[in-house]
């Protein structure tokens, strides 16, 4: 059952997912039918799954979950990881790759980069403890809200540089 974001309560379940590359409009226009199909027939042991999906700055997919009243099974949360899998099988992009890492620039731009790539932006000075970057594995809406963007300096990426 398909919901706005607003409507899940704070404890509601995420998954992120971080696309390697920047989506166009008319991609985004393909993406959002996809997953607002996906979610309003999304179910767990036959019982429909309150949630909400939609892609962030042109490249997260973000998928969330109503558990208070009914969790997500582990099939469940298979079939959104297959959902994303073939969006990405579509688009030619990769979701699955964590081991790069997305920031924002001075300009609010969001760059991505590996790991390796990361560590020597920072070595260089071209990212900093300041910068803000994503943290894809909060947990729930409320960690979504507080802590899905963050500075260099309070996150799991600093023990990268």
């Amino acid at each position: 059952m398909l919901r706005e974001v607003i409507a899940l309560p704070m404890e509601s379940r995420v998954w992120i997912y971080q696309s390697d590359r920047e989506f166009s409009y008319d991609e985004l226009d393909d993406i959002r039918p996809v997953l607002y199909r996906f979610v309003e027939n999304w179910e767990s042991h036959g019982v429909p799954v309150t949630g909400y999906a939609n892609v962030f700055h042109k490249r997260f997919i973000v998928i969330m979950a109503d558990e208070t009243s009914h969790g997500v099974s582990g099939c469940s949360t298979d079939s959104s990881v297959n959902i994303v899998k073939e969006l990405g099988a579509q688009l030619n992009a990769d979701f699955f790759n964590r081991m790069l890492f997305a920031y924002f620039d001075e300009e609010e731009n969001i760059h991505v980069l590996s790991k390796d790539d990361f560590s020597k932006a920072y070595t260089d000075g071209v990212i900093n403890d300041n910068t803000l970057v994503f943290d894809h594995l909060v947990k729930t809406k409320e960690q979504f809200i507080d802590r899905w963007v963050l500075p260099l300096k309070d996150s799991w990426h600093k023990r990268f540089v």
